[in-house]
């Protein structure tokens, strides 16, 4: 069991500010959200506590150098979010999350799952 994932890249038709058909977009959120489910549950991600909240580490690796708002990959990654969840067996409401943007390329959204903030305040 573990409470480290990585996933892929939130698609850039996620982007809040991407000009799509809802419909479109809709799709696209849920095969996101279906992949991040399948990656989590292969990874045997653990919630790290049966009740109260659950600390959602996110540590977002770029696909390249352009600039980013972190509002903006928050919301991107929400089908993605919702995937873990589905994958945990738990409502996403649970999560109090902590997103970083870092500055190595890399195209995926590192995730850890923790019980407690100091926990993770190193990461």
């Amino acid at each position: 069991m573990s409470n480290t994932v990585t996933l892929g890249w939130p698609p850039k038709e996620l982007n809040p500010n991407a000009r799509i058909h809802w419909a479109k977009k809709n799709g696209i959120a849920q095969n996101y959200r279906f992949a991040c489910k399948i990656i989590s549950i292969e990874a045997k991600i653990t919630a790290p506590s049966e009740t109260g909240p659950i600390h959602l580490w996110m540590d977002f690796y770029p696909p390249n150098r352009r600039s980013r708002d972190d509002d903006n990959l928050i919301a991107a990654f929400k089908p993605g979010r919702d995937g873990l969840a589905d994958a945990l067996g738990i409502d996403d409401k649970r999560f109090q999350i902590h997103p970083r943007i870092m500055s190595e390329i890399g195209g995926m959204v590192k995730i850890r799952l923790t019980a407690t903030i100091e926990e993770g305040a190193t990461a």
